[in-house]
């Protein structure tokens, strides 16, 4: 059976949203992570209050625990913000924030910025809303290549927008916006929920997938590896007899439980996870 490297698995403070950055940080470091996504939640590093100042203590965190950031991904489906609102002023808004954000990623010498493809009115025709968010992540995309920042675009369960749900629609998308700094982020509960397979995010995109967010579901939710009953463990084999040499973290959150323990939460995620890596670590 093929395993990953160590290193390929990174940390996320998904649940970790109710505890002080630093004992996130402390607790990445504390179970050998040297790489962290970093999820964009209040009070850590939200896209509304990541004044220089907080980014300067989230900097000096990161180099007190010797973590270095793959990806900023600021919440971008509960908040106030929406890259294909058909409100124009609140989509102007959205996509200034997230220019913003690739200025984050830079500042913490990030290399990737999440981007989802926001969502239209329901009572429009699709069109509108898919031209809408097109637009925006081809200017936000081409503002975060201007600062050697690359971005990752997701799909996203069709009760969370009615853009992007499934790998075929991601494919048409990368292929309008026409923009070569798009890698491919495969979410395990995106993909069950579209019917996806992990053969056709390598058909479609090749080396272009660079970040896979393991989550268990029914086949929804965000639940901790053993939660739910998807076939996580086939999942991995196949990524990596794919030769996957991107990124892999968890996304547990969703669950009150989660976030009271979210140590608990993860370990629980590692030792599932333990069979799929590399003997021996990366300290």
């Amino acid at each position: 059976m093929a395993r990953f490297p160590r290193d390929r698995l990174i940390g996320a403070n998904f649940a970790f949203q109710h505890y002080p950055f630093e004992r996130f940080a402390a607790q990445m470091r504390a179970f050998g992570m040297r790489e962290i996504e970093l999820w964009g939640i209040a009070p850590h590093l939200d896209l509304h209050h990541a004044t220089p100042s907080r980014i300067a203590a989230v900097r000096r965190t990161l180099a007190e625990f010797d973590l270095g950031v793959f990806c900023y991904t600021p919440e971008q489906v509960l908040y106030p913000i929406n890259i294909a609102s058909g409100d124009a002023d609140w989509r102007r808004s959205s996509i200034d924030l997230f220019k913003r954000g690739a200025e984050i990623c830079a500042a913490l010498g990030a290399s990737r910025l999440f981007l989802t493809s926001g969502r239209g009115w329901e009572c429009e025709p699709p069109a509108a809303a898919w031209q809408r968010s097109a637009a925006a992540l081809r200017e936000i995309s081409e503002h975060a290549a201007s600062l050697g920042v690359r971005c990752l675009l997701e799909p996203l369960q069709r009760v969370e927008t009615n853009v992007l749900t499934n790998a075929a629609d991601l494919r048409r998308m990368l292929d309008e916006v026409g923009v070569g700094t798009i890698d491919v982020v495969l979410d395990t509960v995106a993909l069950a929920t579209a019917g996806d397979t992990v053969a056709d995010y390598f058909d479609l995109f090749g080396d272009r997938v660079a970040h896979v967010q393991i989550v268990d579901g029914t086949p929804a939710g965000h639940l901790v590896w053993g939660d739910g009953n998807l076939p996580l463990d086939l999942w991995i084999d196949e990524l990596a007899a794919a030769g996957y040499a991107g990124r892999l973290t968890f996304e547990p959150f969703g669950n009150g439980a989660y976030a009271l323990d979210p140590v608990a939460a993860w370990k629980r995620c590692l030792a599932a996870i333990e069979p799929h890596l590399e003997v021996g670590s990366t300290d």
